[in-house]
């Protein structure tokens, strides 16, 4: 799906930006932010958590869950990703050798749901949820963007 199909405010709002969007009290979702906050030298990436008014409405104009979220989403180019395609759309944009675990994108679907399915259904169960929101410093905080 395209940026294109958002309601106007949200097309606005996003054109031309790279998103991640993940479920901030996720241990496992709180992982790969900030994996990639450590690995995208290149600053492709602005991030919003799925609890936030930008990430809610993006999973509201979406038709996803507002609360038990079943993917991150991942914005890059104009486009939207979610489930598997999110992680590839994202390792896609890192330098070598992340950037190959970005093949993932082009698995079967059946393949690619039965790897991401399980997990993101027992996310909680498996690797917890976090008790303390992250205080971003300056530098990380200028990387999330607000609905506004």
């Amino acid at each position: 799906m395209q940026i294109a199909a958002l309601p106007s405010p949200l097309r606005q709002h996003l054109t031309g930006k790279n998103l991640i969007v993940f479920d901030g009290e996720c241990v496992f979702c709180s992982s790969f932010f900030r994996f990639m906050w450590q690995h995208d030298r290149a600053q492709s990436f602005h991030y919003a958590t799925a609890q936030s008014p930008l990430g809610q409405a993006l999973y509201a104009a979406l038709n996803l869950p507002l609360v038990d979220f079943e993917t991150n989403l991942v914005i890059r180019n104009g486009e939207i990703h979610q489930r598997l395609d999110a992680f590839a759309a994202a390792m896609a944009e890192l330098p070598a050798p992340w950037r190959f675990a970005a093949v993932t994108r082009r698995l079967p679907q059946m393949l690619k749901d039965a790897i991401y399915k399980p997990i993101a259904r027992n996310r909680y169960r498996i690797f917890g949820r976090t008790d303390a929101c992250l205080i971003p410093d300056a530098s990380l905080k200028a990387r999330f963007l607000e609905l506004t």
